[in-house]
């Protein structure tokens, strides 16, 4: 979710060996009464984006080779969900629920994956073909909707309604955008994406606009946003009427109240902290809001640190 067509592409490049935690389910005992930390270590080298949640454990993707990391912040217990590979790429990363899945969007690589969230397993791929960076997406009842930054159009797995099927690669489309939403060329355009009763809120970085998208039809309608700026908008995160917009380059987070037709937002809260690294995307749990820090300013070597920083939920 960065901010140029350059840096994009230079994802792929950046394809190094993340270091290894310990296995999953590491953590103690005495782990569960300690209080919730207010940063958690990724691995050195590990260069994430996208972050999601289960609810209990938060997942967080990597840019270097597309793997997946695990962490329950009340435990403590920890580890690689799915190591990668060379020339896999994660961006925006999203829990499915109905089917304990993740899925992960590619990037520069235009394809969304989908991993059993509980072995790190791949069971899918979709391809969107060449020239698109697939960014983030989102995870409803219908179908997987994915953000393509350089365009003006959605990728879209739909999904059936049995629970216990994927549909087949051929499945995979594009919803053209209309209305509203205008990309800008030669610029990174629409970022984060999430649902929001039957619609979807997008974030345009360029310009800092935000809309509601009609997952049906791609009609999009700009959102009148009042006493908040969100150029540089990145990962979207919604908790009921407040939506957190993650502003990367800021290293802030602003909380929005959203009205019943998702057609007017206003600022409630701007949460900072001195440890965000331009933070890429957030998630709410344990009545807090993980945000991951890309450090996008910082040179990406084996060794580079990374880190999630525990926010506040904002209060209506």
């Amino acid at each position: 979710m960065r901010r140029a067509r350059s840096l994009a592409v230079a994802v792929l490049a950046l394809v190094t060996a993340a270091a290894p935690l310990p296995a999953a389910g590491a953590g103690t005992a005495s782990a569960a009464a300690e209080p919730l930390p207010r940063r958690i270590d990724l691995p050195r080298g590990w260069q994430p984006e996208g972050i999601t949640t289960d609810s209990r454990t938060l997942y967080v993707g990597s840019l270097a080779d597309g793997g997946l990391w695990q962490v329950n912040p009340r435990t403590g217990e920890r580890g690689v969900l799915w190591q990668g590979k060379q020339g896999r790429v994660a961006v925006g990363v999203d829990y499915d629920r109905r089917r304990d899945l993740l899925w992960v969007a590619g990037g520069p690589t235009g394809k969304i994956r989908a991993h059993d969230a509980d072995t790190g397993r791949v069971m899918a791929r979709y391809s969107f073909g060449s020239g698109r960076f697939v960014n983030d997406l989102t995870v409803t009842r219908r179908g997987v909707y994915a953000t393509d930054s350089f365009g003006a159009e959605l990728a879209v797995v739909p999904l059936p309604r049995r629970s216990d099927r994927l549909p087949p690669r051929s499945a995979a489309r594009t919803l053209e955008l209309t209305g509203d939403y205008a990309p800008v060329p030669d610029a990174f355009n629409l970022n984060g994406i999430v649902r929001a009763g039957g619609w979807l809120l997008a974030v345009q970085s360029v310009n800092g606009e935000l809309f509601r998208i009609n997952p049906r039809t791609g009609v999009t309608r700009q959102v009148a946003v009042t006493g908040a700026r969100l150029v540089n908008g990145d990962g979207l995160e919604r908790r009921g009427d407040v939506l957190y917009v993650v502003r990367n380059q800021n290293n802030k987070v602003v909380a929005l109240e959203l009205d019943a037709r998702r057609t007017a937002a206003e600022r409630v809260a701007v949460l900072r902290h001195p440890d965000l690294d331009v933070p890429a995307t957030a998630a709410a749990t344990y009545h807090r809001l993980w945000a991951v820090n890309a450090r996008f300013g910082t040179e990406p070597t084996p060794r580079t640190k990374y880190w999630i920083t525990r926010l506040r939920l904002a209060r209506p």
